[in-house]
């Protein structure tokens, strides 16, 4: 395997294009036409290279857990295919190139808050939320949810509260989402004793918390169609999407197999991908349900 594609299984490839998907969303519903192409493109790179560090960074701090767990044995430094000082480096670059492309061709703001969002996930969520509580997703969650403001921001140069809208969906998206991996993976992370919520309080618990939050989910993920952000195209596609969801959770309830913990898991990732996908056609196809005025100026 050549030493490039360890780097880039470093860099957690399909979250972070997860995470990039959302922001350059985020840019696209900023403004009524096209974004302008220098925040787009240098944008859409400080935020993947920032997301790509945290990622090296996540994985550098987890390197122990990582061993003994089946989901990430692979990974380039619990294999020793990547050394310490490699991984360090590495993250270290890509951080350092994320905030000089932000500050010198997008925005200070957006390279504030991208910064903000790689200490959050890399420091605060992986070095101590994770092994501190079991309501670790749901603290830590917020790193995870900015990308969409930081895309709006980078077009913008000012927070919106439809920026703040998007934010919402997806931390309330995070817990159901990664708790349902957690319950197929619990026994991971009970050999790696990290305090997941199925390890610490059950399956039933967890599978509980999953339909109560995605209950929430469904009733934010209404905010965009309520508050003028979007429009009747967003609210069917919002409504569809949810229902499915809800079908899955209650179902999860007294799940047929072991293995429907990850459908559920899988389905939230194309549920989150989609959702956004409706916001942009909206976006595009017909005017808010509410006129609300002009964005501010950016």
């Amino acid at each position: 395997m050549s030493v490039f594609h360890e780097y880039l299984q470093l860099t957690k490839p399909r979250i972070v294009a997860l995470l990039v998907f959302c922001a350059v969303i985020g840019m696209f519903l900023a403004v009524p036409g096209l974004p302008p192409w220098r925040a787009l493109v240098f944008g859409t790179l400080g935020i993947w290279l920032a997301s790509s560090s945290a990622a090296a960074f996540n994985q550098l701090i987890d390197q122990r857990i990582d061993k003994v767990m089946v989901r990430t044995a692979h990974r380039p430094l619990a294999t020793g295919h990547l050394n310490v000082r490699q991984a360090f480096v590495f993250a270290l670059v890509l951080g350092i190139a994320s905030m000089l492309v932000l500050v010198l061709w997008v925005n200070t703001l957006t390279a504030v808050l991208t910064f903000a969002g790689l200490i959050g996930y890399a420091v605060i969520y992986t070095a101590f939320l994770k092994r501190a509580s079991p309501q670790n997703i749901v603290i830590g969650g917020l790193a995870g949810a900015i990308p969409p403001v930081l895309g709006w921001t980078a077009v913008t140069g000012a927070l919106h509260p439809y920026a703040l809208q998007l934010c919402l969906i997806i931390f309330v998206w995070t817990p159901p989402h990664f708790w349902a991996l957690a319950i197929f993976r619990r026994d991971d992370y009970s050999r790696a004793q990290v305090p997941m919520l199925p390890v610490t309080h059950g399956v039933v618990f967890t599978r509980w918390h999953i339909l109560f939050y995605t209950v929430l989910l469904v009733l934010v993920t209404l905010l965009p169609a309520l508050t003028g952000m979007s429009g009747l195209v967003y609210l069917g596609g919002a409504a569809v999407l949810g229902g499915a969801f809800l079908y899955y959770a209650v179902r999860l309830l007294n799940p047929p197999d072991e293995l429907y913990a990850m459908k559920v898991f899988n389905y939230s990732i194309v549920y989150l991908m989609a959702l956004f996908a409706f916001l942009l056609v909206d976006h595009w196809l017909l005017p808010p349900l509410v006129s609300t005025g002009p964005l501010p100026p950016g």
